[in-house]
């Protein structure tokens, strides 16, 4: 009982040919399509292209082509009877013992759907009549999240709370069929011409997801800007669509728990603007002003500031306003090897002691000339 694999992987033109009459997807689906019913095509028996009958219903003996990026899921009485989620040729048995009921793979779909298979599976035969359905495996795009007023974060970057609107979008995964169906999907979906997709405003199951995706935003911007492997840099998250889905999903999980309840998960996100309240952008100016500062560039410019004061009062007051502006800063000793600005005690006006040092090592660093410091040094012992 369940189905036969009849061709493994892809499936093409020679398939059509051996089987006149098969289930699969419907034409015109939007890429956004999550769950439909599953269409009979074929030649209908030499009378024409049969694509209008009895959508989803199969009984025995019937052959179901799976595309690639699809499942497929049988279901009796509310009951999912058989699951198929690699691509290929199947055919639905009743009374074959080679028939199985879950093709899942080897990759992502095997450990987990195995699990909700056990927890869901058809306990019983089931009736001769099946419903097929088919929900997308792809990543599901145009998911939009967007937030009317500030949500507001602890930041680890700026080290104080953070607040902004932001919006954007994010890409979705149906990781677990199985539980997709059982635990989300509503049974009015689980019917012959009913589409489930997540961007339909008219899908309460899809706005209760936007909800959802909303209240994590705020616990995902903490996880971010406070995971030292990201940098815990506020302005990364629009660069970094993977690292913050990855930061947003955790979030959501911890929540609502999307993938261990209801198979899904975000993969991708693509934040479209960040409006950061003014609080938070006045912070953002002092940390640029900051970074400008440190390390080698902020060594650079410091020096050039202070040799642009020191010019500035050369021309203002000669020698004795260079020695001045020196004691006054007490930047001149050190501009060899300068990272951060520091502030010595200057030393006493009346001290020629002090001046003459100071003069000297301004004589050393050819700051001064052999002749001005002649002239300070004069003037300091009263010559």
């Amino acid at each position: 009982m369940g189905l036969v694999q009849a061709v493994k992987g892809a499936v093409g033109g020679m398939l059509g040919d051996q089987w006149k009459d098969f289930l699969t997807i419907p034409d015109g689906l939007a890429p956004t399509a999550a769950l439909f019913a599953a269409v009979p095509r074929g030649t209908n028996a030499g009378r024409g292209s049969n694509v209008h009958g009895s959508a989803n219903i199969i009984s025995n003996g019937s052959k179901i082509v799976v595309p690639e990026g699809y499942g497929l899921l049988l279901m009796q009485d509310g009951k999912i009877t058989a699951l198929a989620a690699e691509p290929g040729g199947y055919e639905w048995r009743s009374d074959d013992l080679q028939s199985k009921s879950v093709f899942a793979g080897d990759g992502l779909l095997d450990p987990l759907v195995m699990q909700s298979w056990e927890r869901f599976k058809f306990g019983g035969i089931p009736a001769s009549q099946q419903l097929a359905f088919f929900v997308s495996l792809k990543e599901l795009p145009d998911n939009r999240f967007g937030t009317q007023s500030e949500i507001y974060w602890d930041d680890g970057f700026l080290n104080t709370q953070v607040g902004a609107i932001t919006r954007g979008s994010y890409t979705l995964k149906i990781v677990d069929p199985i539980l997709f169906v059982k635990n989300f999907v509503p049974a009015s979906y689980l019917q012959p011409g009913r589409v489930f997709d997540f961007t339909d405003l008219d899908n309460p199951a899809a706005t209760q997801l936007f909800n959802e995706v909303v209240a994590s935003l705020a616990p995902a911007f903490s996880r971010y800007t406070n995971d030292p492997a990201k940098g815990n840099r506020i302005s990364r998250i629009q660069q970094d669509s993977v690292g913050f889905a990855q930061s947003l999903g955790e979030a959501v999980e911890a929540g609502y728990q999307w993938k261990s309840r209801r198979g899904l998960m975000i993969v991708k996100t693509a934040i479209v603007s960040i409006e950061y309240d003014a609080n938070t952008r006045e912070l953002l100016k002092t940390v640029q002003r900051a970074d400008a500062l440190s390390g080698a560039r902020g060594n650079s410019n410091l020096q050039a500031s202070v040799a642009q004061g020191i010019q500035a009062a050369g021309e203002n007051g000669g020698a004795a306003g260079i020695v001045g502006l020196g004691m006054a800063s007490g930047m001149l000793g050190g501009l060899g090897g300068l990272q951060q600005p520091t502030a010595p005690a200057a030393p006493a006006a009346d001290d020629p002691v002090a001046k003459l040092k100071k003069a000297k090592e301004m004589l050393d660093l050819g700051l001064i000339s052999q002749a001005d410091y002649d002239a300070l040094k004069a003037k300091a012992l009263g010559l």
